[in-house]
């Protein structure tokens, strides 16, 4: 089945497509609202006909941010993917089940499938791209990392002809917007999530964003269309921002450097050092700081933003707003139109983005990954403190790149803070364990990796 040019039905003559809706959130109605808003519209450009046939939801009769016929609501998630009349099948529920049994039914019946579900795909995207293919037929995801960002069609089509080096993203609006209040009022990290809390940015419960796993879902998605094969979300390593400190935030500041949550795919060639790993692929989340005049530095608030470097095109960024009612509404629509054209099972038949073998990109273990390190030791003010520790990071093998020595905190601590030259994650941690045990040193000590 090829993809039909503007203007055009699909290429078997199908002019009406039914879509089938699991779920109907905030956005569900943004897609509701998109598809009634624009039926005319999106009829005028493709010649095709979208209509709204089904939506299972927990309780029919609760008020709706969109009006729509009661008639198309049912309890039974089952009725809408087993429905005959349903060419695609929407989820938007969100979590792992119900979601990963009614879309394996959907995909079994035929059914085209798209979802902005990415902690689905990620723990089990193997299983489910596998039944779209098995079943011939496709699952458009668009949606599910950066909202209205078309980052996945980046990966997917504009960069196909280019070997992808690196993903560097800002992939959750909520850290990233609380580690803008915290650079730009100045407040803590704990005053800065109540207030992301109280704008609807961030979850009453907020741990799926601020520790770090919404972007590393989304990580995950990223690397299996950039590196050609399927990742597992346990591969991908993880921490958040729930332990950063206002005083490193200025302290980065001080020395050139914003702080943002990084998500982060990088190929690393094998290394010289024997204690090196032999080449793989880096696949990490965490703080991370970067100089202010890197591309992402000023990416703001709520806002995603996505630079990937390919081999022939360099950097390309792409930059929006990540999450929300509407753009990522405008993204599954975006996925619904591709699979009424047909290009979307084209795309999963075709190109087999997800079939290739692993053997020549291992994932790096995070003892071995690489980076420059940004530390802070607070320590008794005394003489040949500065000495002590730097030997202590030589002997070790991490070598460093510039100090700063603050004034002195109310309990007569004082904070050194110290950038180092690229080393190995073992290496380093092991150092900053042991410093933290001479006896003019105050635990904790704070560090963040550095990409420049």
């Amino acid at each position: 089945m090829s993809g039909a040019g503007p203007g055009m039905a699909s290429s078997d003559g199908k002019k009406t497509f039914r879509i089938g809706m699991l779920g109907f959130g905030t956005v569900g109605a943004g897609v509701a609202q998109i598809v009634l808003h624009s039926q005319p519209s999106l009829k005028d450009k493709t010649g095709i006909d979208i209509r709204l046939h089904k939506i299972a939801v927990r309780d029919r009769k609760k008020r709706r941010a969109v009006s729509i016929d009661p008639g198309l609501f049912t309890a039974d998630g089952e009725e809408v993917v087993n429905d005959p009349e349903v060419d695609i099948v929407v989820e938007v529920i969100g979590g792992i089940e119900p979601a990963r049994g009614l879309l394996l039914k959907a995909l079994a019946n035929g059914k085209a499938v798209v979802t902005a579900n990415k902690a689905l795909l990620a723990c089990h995207g193997r299983e489910l791209f596998e039944a779209a293919l098995a079943h011939e037929t496709s699952i458009g995801f668009e949606a599910s990392v950066c909202g209205g960002i078309p980052v996945i069609g980046a990966l997917r089509d504009g960069l196909v002809a280019n070997r992808i080096e690196t993903i560097h993203g800002i992939l959750n609006g909520t850290t990233n917007y609380i580690l803008t209040r915290m650079v730009e009022d100045k407040a803590p990290y704990a005053q800065c999530l109540y207030e992301a809390q109280s704008k609807g940015y961030a979850e009453a419960d907020p741990s799926t964003d601020v520790k770090g796993l919404d972007a590393a879902h989304k990580l995950t998605l990223l690397s299996n269309l950039a590196f050609h094969s399927v990742f597992d979300i346990s591969e991908v390593h993880a921490e958040g921002i729930d332990r950063i400190a206002l005083e490193d935030v200025r302290y980065a500041a001080d020395l050139g450097y914003a702080v943002k949550l990084l998500a982060i795919a990088k190929r690393r060639n094998p290394g010289a050092d024997p204690e090196d790993f032999p080449g793989g692929l880096e696949l990490r989340v965490h703080p991370t700081l970067i100089p202010f005049s890197h591309p992402l530095a000023n990416v703001r608030d709520v806002f995603n933003a996505a630079l990937i470097r390919g081999d022939a095109t360099g950097e390309v960024m792409l930059y929006g707003r990540g999450a929300g009612m509407m753009p990522t509404g405008s993204a599954i629509v975006a996925d619904i139109m591709d699979a009424a054209r047909g290009s979307a099972r084209q795309t999963f038949t075709k190109l087999q983005f997800f079939q290739n073998p692993r053997e020549d990109l291992p994932v790096i273990p995070p003892e071995k990954m690489r980076s420059r390190y940004y530390v802070r030791f607070n320590v008794d003010d005394r003489p040949g403190v500065m000495g002590k520790v730097a030997t202590v990071l030589g002997s070790h093998g991490v070598s460093i790149a510039s100090v700063i020595q603050k004034e002195p905190h109310e309990t007569g601590h004082v904070p050194i803070v110290m950038l180092s030259h690229v080393t190995i994650e073992e290496r380093f941690q092991a150092a900053r364990a042991e410093i933290e045990e001479l006896p003019f040193v105050r635990k904790p000590s704070a560090f963040y990796r550095v990409e420049d």
